[in-house]
């Protein structure tokens, strides 16, 4: 028998065959039905931010806890409140590392470059020949 065919003939260890049954939380309320909230006011934008992620998405009735007719109160206001420029419509994060980002798009920006080279001036080729013999021509010093 292949090492291959024995992982599929293996059974279970009898532990781990009994499921216990699976503990849930407390499940969540609705913020406005327990406040008796009348309505979900657009201007409020300190609550409706409570509903939105950090990039300025708008949170599931699963994170949040509202029932089915003020989330989708909760959705209008926050799309209002993003009319009327009171909320953004995204909130852009500044990647720590970029070099991870941009593996396959060439050399990047200019200014990327700039801060990775020294702050000394590369030489020309012609100095750089020029050092070169002079060092040769400048007898060393001896040792003695």
């Amino acid at each position: 028998m292949t090492a291959r065919s024995k992982s599929r003939t293996r059974t279970k260890p009898a532990s781990t065959t009994s499921k216990a049954p699976a503990r849930r939380g407390r499940r969540k309320v609705c913020l406005f039905c327990a406040e008796h909230i009348a309505w979900v006011d657009y201007k409020d934008t300190n609550l409706l931010r409570r509903f939105m992620t950090d990039r300025g998405k708008i949170k599931s009735r699963a994170n949040t806890g509202t029932c089915a007719q003020h989330q989708r109160d909760v959705a209008v206001a926050v799309k209002t409140a993003r009319e009327m420029a009171m909320l953004p419509y995204l909130v852009r994060t500044m990647a720590t590392d970029k070099s991870s980002r941009q593996r396959g798009r060439g050399p990047g920006r200019p200014d990327s470059q700039a801060s990775d080279t020294s702050s000394e001036p590369a030489a020309s080729p012609d100095e750089g020949v020029a050092t070169a013999d002079a060092d040769a021509s400048v007898p060393s010093e001896s040792l003695d």
